[in-house]
């Protein structure tokens, strides 16, 4: 029965990622905007939702081979959606964020950490000389803004980082912990580095460019 339900929350994710692509035109815009922009060996992609999609990672970390691959309201799947353009052009790194969205979509912490780990056995097996980096989910404040999907679902964030740590572990890839850079004393996104609650402002992007800086030189 576990193993069921598995593969019925796999293949919910999948819909879901396919949905977005047809009823999203942003998402549809972006996604096939990136199908068509090369990738080379010189470049450090940045992959996740609109927190890396809300951000000009090249300017503020001053590398132009820095390529941006985030698109507002990604789920892990969309992100296996979207590798096959990014293991092509052989990138020399790759920085992934993802699962927020998935959480919303009530997908458990365990099921997230699963198709991530899909997603970087995709990665390695597809382009082995690019450098992974995976960086923990953030986490959310529902005092600033409610977010209905996302109530009471704080801890799911707190175990998914657990378990996405294990896995980039057991995978050998890097970890980059950002979730106590980000989170107050109730484990909720500091208030004065969002405007909404669950993403982030100017002062918030310095915050991550500064924790991933020392992994980009």
């Amino acid at each position: 029965m576990k193993k069921i339900a598995i593969i019925a929350v796999l293949a919910l994710m999948a819909l879901t990622a396919v949905a977005q692509a047809n009823q999203d035109p942003y998402y549809s815009r972006r996604a096939t905007l990136f199908d068509e922009l090369p990738i080379g060996k010189k470049d450090i992609v940045m992959l996740g939702n609109s927190l890396t999609d809300g951000c000009e990672f090249n300017e503020l970390l001053g590398n132009r081979h820095i390529k941006n691959r985030g698109i507002v309201g990604d789920i892990v799947q969309g992100l296996i959606d979207r590798i096959g353009p990014i293991i092509e052009g052989q990138p020399k790194k790759l920085f992934i964020m993802g699962g927020v969205n998935d959480i919303s979509h009530g997908v458990t912490a365990d099921s997230i950490a699963r198709v991530t780990e899909r997603l970087i056995v995709m990665v390695k097996q597809g382009s082995p000389r690019t450098k992974i980096y995976m960086q923990s989910l953030l986490p959310f404040n529902n005092d600033v803004r409610e977010w209905k999907l996302l109530k009471g679902r704080d801890h799911v964030v707190v175990e998914a980082n657990i378990l996405l740590e294990q896995v980039a572990r057991r995978q050998g890839v890097t970890w980059i912990n950002l979730y106590p850079l980000f989170a107050d004393e109730n484990g909720r996104l500091r208030a004065e580095l969002t405007n909404d609650g669950l993403h982030l402002m100017g002062k918030g992007y310095l915050i991550w460019r500064d924790a991933i800086k020392p992994y980009i030189k």
